[in-house]
This record gives structure tokens, C-alpha cells and sequence, in this order.
């Protein structure tokens, strides 16, 4: 298992639900951090809470509709003098629910696919090659499991996008220790997934985060996060290298 005592983590979507939880869980880890939200004050509780933990973290602000702004926050984190070895991008929208789903308007689709798709690929783009340059990284996309619901169409293509990024760059470093999955925390009731759904945000832990600390040299790999609901950070990664296969065969 990877030990990330002293590492630099950047997590988006960090001042609330699974992001915020997601960035708790790495800084008592002792990771270091940098947080993610598109306002600066929303990170004040988790900024503390870090810092209180005995980690160092910075905050970083982005609306990731805005892909200048993207732009901008990624020279930003350069500007840092400090070496991101873990990405979790977290952050989502979901734009409407559409009953009426033959009006689905075309922004469905551009706004949904500027910030679950477009968004963190380029944060990937940026990362990535460093990651490989110097031998070591961890990039964990965060998907949904949504499927057969043309309600939710821009958000479920989006998602579906971002998978196949992911796992297409995942065959470039597949076998090296620069690992890129997706994790799908489950329909939990936070701001995205509503107060009726079945799952507490806390049960996406450890598992929304278990691909920072695989070390089995895998990628590819979509990893439910409920699969891993209430067991110990070491049985889950344990569990995440026996029963999740990259798929790009042998």
C-alpha cells in the first residue's frame, strides 16, 4: 500500500459532500493538500481541519465551467513549488433532471461536458506527464453508475466520456507506477445526489479514495466505492487489488 505521509494531493470539489470528506480522510492519512472549490471561502472548514491534523494544504479556486479559470488555477498550483503525486478529481455537476427528456437542451450537454469531462481531463493533461517524467503518480476520476436514464443525459454522457479517457490513458502507463482509475461513489445523499438517496456520504470512504494508495502497478480500472463501505483503509486497498482488474487484458 502506498504511504502518502508527506505527499501533495490536489482534490476538487472539496468544500462539501464526498469531496470534503474525500480531503479529511487524505490529511489524516498525512497527505498534504490542496483543495478545490469555485469559491475561496467555502475551503475556510477544510483548510482548518487539515492544518489542525498536522498537514500543510493551500486552497485553490475555479469555476470549472470556466476552462480559462482552469487554465489559470493549474498555473497556480505551479506557482506552489510543491510536486502534485495525487489527483483526485471530484468535482461534479449534474445540470437538471429532465422528465421531459426529448427537450433536454443542447447546454445539458456543453455545460455537463465542460465540468465532468473537459475539467479534469485537462487537469490530467497537466499532471500527468510530470507524474511519468519522475517515475511515481496516482489520478483517481470520479464516475457515476448512472445508466438507462435519458433524464439525466448530460450528465450521464459526460461521466461516460471521462470514463473513456481515463481508461484510454490508463493503457499508456498500465504496469508503471503511475496508476489513473475511476472510483463511483454510489448514489449518496449529498447536493448532487438528493436527500432520497440510499447511501450516507460517509460510506464512500475509504473507497472514493482507495485508488490514491493501490500499489499494484493497475489502471483502467472503475472501483465502486460501496464495495469497500466499512472496512479498514488496508482491507480495502487489499480488496481493490484481488478483485478489480485493469481491462486491457494480459
Amino acid at each position: 500500500m502506498v504511504n502518502v505521509r508527506g505527499r501533495w494531493a490536489l482534490i476538487t470539489g472539496a468544500a462539501r459532500g464526498i469531496g470534503y470528506l474525500t480531503a479529511r480522510f487524505m490529511a489524516e492519512q498525512g497527505c498534504n493538500l490542496i483543495v478545490h472549490a469555485r469559491n475561496l471561502s467555502h475551503l475556510d472548514k477544510i483548510l482548518s481541519e487539515a492544518k489542525a491534523s498536522g498537514v500543510e494544504a493551500y486552497a485553490v479556486g475555479a469555476e470549472l465551467s470556466d476552462l480559462n479559470a482552469v487554465e489559470q488555477m493549474l498555473s497556480h498550483i505551479d506557482s506552489l513549488g510543491v510536486t502534485v503525486d495525487i489527483v483526485l478529481n471530484n468535482a461534479g455537476m449534474q445540470i437538471a433532471y429532465r422528465t421531459d427528456y426529448f427537450k433536454t437542451p443542447v447546454s445539458d450537454y456543453t455545460e455537463s461536458f465542460k465540468i465532468n469531462t473537459v475539467a479534469p481531463a485537462m487537469i490530467c493533461y497537466h499532471f500527468m506527464p510530470k507524474m511519468i517524467e519522475r517515475g511515481f503518480g496516482r489520478i483517481v476520476n470520479t464516475t457515476s453508475g448512472i445508466a438507462l436514464e435519458p433524464e439525466q443525459a448530460g450528465y450521464s454522457a459526460s461521466k461516460a466520456a471521462l470514463n473513456k479517457i481515463t481508461i484510454d490513458l490508463g493503457s499508456k502507463v498500465n504496469g508503471t507506477d503511475v496508476c489513473i482509475n475511476l472510483t463511483d461513489p454510489g448514489w449518496c445523499r449529498t447536493d448532487l445526489g438528493g436527500s432520497h438517496a440510499p447511501n450516507a456520504p460517509e460510506s464512500a470512504i475509504p473507497g472514493i479514495a482507495v485508488g490514491a494508495f493501490i500499489d499494484d502497478k493497475k489502471s483502467g480500472r472503475i472501483m465502486g466505492a460501496q464495495s469497500f463501505a466499512g472496512l479498514t483503509l488496508e482491507q480495502a486497498v487489499e480488496k481493490a487489488e484481488r478483485e478489480f482488474d485493469s481491462p486491457y487484458g494480459k
